[in-house]
């Protein structure tokens, strides 16, 4: 598949929104930014009274980046209406350009969860949802509906980051999926719920989490719900990014790294061959070639770090990476050459 690039007015846009949302995000401080050091990583909270408690909300990692943005929050806030019209005119532009955009049922139930905190509290976009929304960080078109499209919608978080955060959604992502004619459906095991089939159709929304060896269901408590927990997942939620979903004037979430997604599909397509989803397994190496021929011509480094550490973690990770690269030569190729 031939990568073609978005314009470069379509690329600005994309990251203009992007910066604007992240500006709208940092403008919601209501007091003093406070840190919290745990393994090695520092931790900012915003601090504020409300009535007579002092009350604590997790604002993300301590960055250069979100620290610089919760410095200028008071001027944010007075430019949020300023800002606004401009992120709805650059959403218009993105359109116009030929973004692929998000579903109004999938935009209301980014939106909601991302009012209620799930994105900011450590929740990932992940499976085809996420790689539909390469296409404004890669700045490329994607040219097959089939790779792009998905009735699935995945979410993914650290069990231990959860745990650690001390704080939670606003609202339940299970009454909101309520809300959204979402029925729950409780494992066969232990009846426990981690995923939600539309009751008008086929839509199914999954909470996964890394697991390292058992693969049970486990509670991520910031996010109010229980996930499934899978091997190879914690590759692919390192140092997530963020991310604008195309609806309305745009929903901030957080996706993975595309080089940590293309590496990690190669692992998921192994793992169904053989299994009750081994006909995805083809969509997955579809999507992993994409972005492996995109960023092996972009960002070569990222993406040859990525495959570095994925084959590094033990012969079981090589293993499966060989397995799907054998039924993609292309692919194999081009990761041979990086070096």
């Amino acid at each position: 598949m031939e990568a073609i690039s978005h314009s470069r007015a379509a690329q600005v846009a994309y990251q203009d929104l992007l910066r604007l949302h992240l500006d709208d995000a940092a403008s919601e401080l209501l007091g003093s930014v406070e840190e919290r050091h745990r393994g090695g990583r520092v931790y900012l909270y915003d601090r504020f009274r409300l009535g007579t408690e002092m009350k604590s909300r997790y604002l993300g990692e301590g960055t250069p980046d979100l620290r610089a943005r919760l410095a200028r929050a008071a001027d944010l806030r007075a430019d949020a209406n300023a800002r606004r019209t401009t992120m709805a005119r650059l959403a218009r532009t993105l359109r116009a350009e030929g973004f692929v955009t998000t579903d109004r049922d999938t935009g209301s139930m980014l939106g909601a969860f991302a009012r209620a905190g799930v994105f900011r509290l450590g929740g990932t976009l992940i499976g085809t949802a996420a790689y539909a929304l390469y296409q404004g960080d890669l700045g490329v078109r994607f040219d097959s509906e089939e790779l792009a499209q998905t009735g699935d919608i995945d979410f993914a978080s650290f069990e231990r980051l959860s745990l650690a955060l001390g704080d939670r959604v606003e609202e339940n992502p299970g009454a909101i999926l309520t809300a959204l004619k979402f029925d729950p459906v409780p494992g066969v095991a232990d009846r426990q719920v981690w995923k939600w089939r539309q009751n008008r159709g086929q839509a199914l929304v999954e909470f996964l989490t890394p697991a390292f060896g058992d693969e049970r269901v486990k509670p991520l408590p910031a996010l109010g719900v229980s996930a499934q927990g899978l091997n190879y997942l914690n590759f692919l939620l390192a140092d997530p990014i963020p991310a604008v979903a195309l609806y309305r004037a745009g929903i901030l979430v957080q996706i993975p790294r595309p080089e940590r997604f293309a590496i990690h599909k190669l692992i998921v397509a192994d793992r169904r061959v053989g299994g009750p989803d081994q006909a995805k397994a083809r969509k997955d190496r579809g999507q992993a070639a994409f972005l492996i021929a995109v960023l092996a011509q972009d960002r070569p480094d990222d993406l040859a770090e990525a495959y570095g550490d994925a084959r590094s973690r033990g012969p079981r990770w090589r293993e499966r990476i060989a397995a799907s690269l054998a039924r993609m030569p292309g692919a194999e190729g081009v990761l041979r050459g990086l070096g």
